[in-house]
């Protein structure tokens, strides 16, 4: 199982937008998925209220609405229900929500407008992922307008912070407001729009990483394993 938390400490940077774009793509590449809402606006489970209402038969993905202190116990029971990619929405201007949700994380993303106010707050949002352990994280810029090279800039600020920014981003589309008030996501609300090719463009990236990430992880989790039994068995 995958685990991607959704950090920024501002609102209205597209956190819920992204989880709803990750999680619903990642249904359509065939992977059960599940977003786990901390925000107490619970945006993502108001969205997928909608969905059901609309698709009494829509299961996947799923959404649950939970408390920074029942994560580790949502996670234990997602693993156990076979649940392949869980993404965490956190709220703003909440750091012990974002740093419960770094700290279960394999990859960290940070939805991010190239804008001043949204850039003023990765600095502490890079504090809270310090905090966790200093898991990997990544930038994905977002609502980047058709002109300007405005989201160059934020892309050098980005890196300049130590924050690695993903080669695909989301435009200033309408079509991602008007998928969310039908319950939908853009992929699905307009399969073959400019913003459905964003949400894979991003998903199909985002996976790679989470999937190297875990084979990274097996593998050094195998070199501590067999390192002290090959070292006694070189001692005998």
């Amino acid at each position: 199982m995958y685990t991607i938390a959704l950090l920024i400490q501002k609102g209205g940077s597209g956190k819920t937008t992204l989880a709803i774009s990750l999680a619903t793509t990642a249904a359509a590449d065939g992977l059960t998925a599940l977003i786990v809402d901390l925000d107490p606006q619970t945006s993502a489970c108001n969205w997928h209220d909608r969905r059901v209402a609309a698709n009494p038969g829509a299961q996947n993905p799923l959404c649950l609405s939970a408390q920074p202190s029942r994560l580790a116990a949502v996670l234990r029971e997602a693993g156990e229900g076979g649940i392949d990619l869980v993404i965490i929405d956190t709220p703003a201007k909440s750091s012990d929500a974002a740093l419960a949700a770094a700290k279960v994380a394999d990859l960290v993303l940070v939805p991010c407008k190239p804008q001043t106010f949204d850039l003023e707050t990765v600095k502490s949002t890079r504090e809270i992922i310090a905090l966790a352990g200093g898991k990997p994280a990544l930038a994905i810029l977002n609502d980047v307008g058709a002109v300007g090279n405005r989201h160059e800039q934020a892309k050098a600020f980005l890196q300049n912070e130590g924050l690695p920014v993903c080669p695909y981003s989301f435009g200033h589309r309408v079509c991602f407001g008007d998928a969310v008030f039908f319950g939908k996501s853009a992929t699905e609300h307009d399969p073959r729009g400019k913003g459905a090719e964003e949400c894979r463009n991003v998903y199909k990236y985002t996976i790679r990483i989470v999937r190297k990430l875990e084979q990274e992880r097996k593998r050094n989790n195998g070199i501590a394993k067999n390192g002290p039994r090959q070292a006694r068995v070189k001692a005998g």
